[in-house]
């Protein structure tokens, strides 16, 4: 097993920021939980389903558009049925681009990907405020698992390679902002810590990850492809892999069934989520 990530090296990936009065968390949950939300299904090749959002400000002011892009962020008429969440957006004074609710459903995935590479480039930072949890929901980043507890502000930077999971549940919902850089965006960067509770993921053998394509093989046999597929998916949140294995092992799974297609397809899917096309 490799040594710990160093705290230096897992902080340009995610950070704890402010630390948010409980009370005001606790009804913000409640109103998460309890607004009339259309939620939206959406990025489903990110996905193993099972992950929602829906839109609190957006350039369009419609809560059902949950494909994020640039613009000026303005309420959605959601936000208007969360009196204390909009009261926090507000006091913290951010230059909004989008800002959601994400829900992760019980035994669901993000799958390893970047984020923002289809954006202009202009500078930008992602916040997490976690409003319903559990510790077996957490992020993997930099061959780290943080679970991102709840009662702070956490800002992650998802440019690099990260995934997501729910392991058990109950759902995991957290108000996601994506904001651009300013003058109240550094105040509140500046009072940034390293993330408490972050687990370095063992190193796979190369004996291991050959185990599993076995059984991913035995799988596709059967005629259980997908599953075969999510199982290697999933070794993203058990082990510190080198970026991209999961998919390569995939693209090589369909080249020893002889499915040209299937290979080609998850050597595409690699480029899109990884952000890697030309």
């Amino acid at each position: 097993m490799e040594d710990a990530q160093p705290t230096t090296a897992l902080s340009g990936q995610i950070v704890q920021l402010d630390r948010l009065d409980g009370s005001l968390i606790e009804r913000m949950r409640h109103e998460a939980l309890t607004a009339p939300a259309p939620w939206k299904a959406e990025y489903g090749e990110f996905q193993s389903g099972g992950w929602w959002t829906t839109s609190l400000m957006n350039a369009s002011g419609d809560a059902a558009e949950v494909r994020i892009a640039d613009g000026a962020a303005r309420p959605t008429t959601l936000l208007g049925h969360m009196p204390a969440t909009a009261g926090l957006l507000a006091e913290l004074g951010l230059n909004y681009m989008w800002v959601r609710l994400a829900r992760l459903e019980p035994n669901a995935f993000l799958w390893e990907h970047r984020d923002y590479d289809e954006l202009d480039r202009v500078e930008r930072h992602r916040l997490h405020i976690p409003l319903h949890t559990n510790s077996s929901a957490f992020l993997v980043t930099g061959g780290t698992k943080v679970h991102m507890a709840g009662g702070r502000i956490w800002r992650l930077t998802p440019t690099y390679a990260h995934g997501v999971c729910n392991l058990l549940g109950p759902d995991r919902i957290h108000l996601i902002a994506d904001v651009y850089a300013d003058d109240a965006y550094t105040r509140l960067a500046d009072r940034a810590t390293g993330p408490s509770g972050a687990e370095q993921l063992p190193t796979a053998s190369e004996a291991h990850l050959a185990d599993r394509l076995t059984a991913a093989r035995r799988l596709a046999d059967l005629g259980y492809v997908d599953a075969a597929e999510q199982l290697l998916l999933r070794l993203f949140y058990s082990f510190a892999l080198p970026e991209g294995t999961a998919y390569d092992l995939i693209a090589g799974l369909h080249t020893a069934l002889g499915d040209t297609e299937a290979n080609q397809r998850w050597i595409a899917a690699k480029a899109k989520l990884l952000a890697l096309a030309s």
